[in-house]
Order: structure tokens, then sequence, then C-alpha cells
């Protein structure tokens, strides 16, 4: 059975709402973020990214891990990506040219948008109006994500999806960042069709009961 290591209040989110699209059944192993422990080193402390025993599996600290059989893979991205192409349509790629385009859509989310899109996530409180450095760094993010937000509300309302006319794992490895920069309404907003393929994903029922297991964990 396949494993996951890391919370679902982490990039681990992909990875599951990718296996209840499939229908892939996992073993989760709850691994925390070590700083959000006030001391992850503690002989009590849960399991986390700084524990010897998480260590062993992966030495970087990160999580999301997973074990598919043999195989021990870290990076949520290349996760998501191997899952999909293991298993086929149709989440996964047809033929190269689409496996090459999962991969171009996926790097593109991961660092084009995702730094800028975690800065809102993290400073960015519903709408609400931050004071002093906060505020700039969000309006900062927010100015730079204005271009590739651009194109992807181009792209989308042309093509619906990220690629092949279908729901893919392109799609979710997409969604699960852009959603960082989601509760800045002001700047999703501008872009109708971007704002309206992310409420459709979100939508789905598999996407649904990730986020139904993410809230049900502490935060």
């Amino acid at each position: 059975m396949l494993t996951i290591y890391g919370v679902t209040r982490s990039r681990a989110s992909r990875i599951i709402w990718l296996c209840h699209e499939i229908g892939i059944p996992f073993k989760q192993v709850p691994v925390i973020q070590a700083y959000r422990l006030p001391d992850p080193d503690a002989p009590d402390a849960p399991l986390n990214t700084h524990s010897p025993s998480f260590l062993k599996i992966s030495p970087a600290g990160a999580i999301p891990v997973i074990q598919d059989g043999e195989l021990l893979l870290s990076e949520s991205l290349a996760c998501t990506l191997h899952l999909a192409r293991k298993y086929g349509q149709p989440f996964g790629p047809a033929d190269a040219a689409e496996d090459a385009l999962m991969l171009q859509w996926s790097f593109y989310a991961c660092t084009t948008i995702e730094p800028d899109a975690l800065t809102i996530l993290f400073l960015h409180r519903a709408g609400q109006a931050q004071s002093g450095a906060d505020q700039a760094s969000i309006n900062n993010a927010a100015e730079r994500l204005v271009r590739p937000f651009r194109l992807l509300d181009d792209h989308l309302a042309r093509s619906g999806h990220m690629l092949g006319g279908r729901f893919t794992v392109a799609d979710i490895n997409m969604a699960e960042v852009v959603r960082y920069a989601q509760s800045h309404g002001e700047l999703i907003e501008q872009f109708p069709a971007l704002h309206a393929w992310l409420a459709d994903c979100q939508a789905r029922p598999a996407f649904q009961q990730m986020w139904r297991e993410r809230l049900a964990e502490p935060e």
C-alpha cells in the first residue's frame, strides 16, 4: 500500500487529493512540520520533520514523502506526477506531449507562482489590510502575480483545463498553488476564467474530501 508521510496541512494535500480522485488506497503517517511545534526535539514531541526516525526516511527533513513499493520519493510535485503516470488516464498523460505539458505547468506553478502566492498565504488575512512591511510585501507579491495569473486566465478561457480538455494532475498541481493566493479576493477576481476554474476544481468531491480531512487536523 502507498504510504504518505506528512500531515494534510502541508503540500501532502496535493498527493492526497490525487489519491482520492484516482481511488488509490494509502496509509498516512502524520509527520508535522517542526516549525509548528514549540520544541520539536522534546522527548514528548509528536513525530515531526526533526524526529530522528523521520530523518532516516527524509534526510532533507521535509514533507511530504511517499513510499510506493521500493520507491521512496520526496517533493510533492514529483509524487503527484509519478502517481498520475503510474495509474494513467484520465489524470495522467495520454502521450509524451501531454507528459511534457504536465511537467511544464507544474514547474511553472512552483517557480513562477508559488513564492509570491505563499507570501499572500502567510501574511494576508481574508482581505484585511496589514500594517507596514507586511502590507508592502502583500502588495508586491500581488503585483508580481498579475502577469502569470493573466497568462493562466487567457489559457483557461480557451481550454477550460490545464491540458487535454479534461481534469488532470496538472490541474491539481496548479490549483493547489493558486489556492495560496485565494484569500486575496481582489487579486483573484480580476481573472474570471481563473477564478471559475479554481472554484470548479475545489468543488470536486475528491478535493472536498481532502479539505475535510485537512480541517480536522489541529492548526
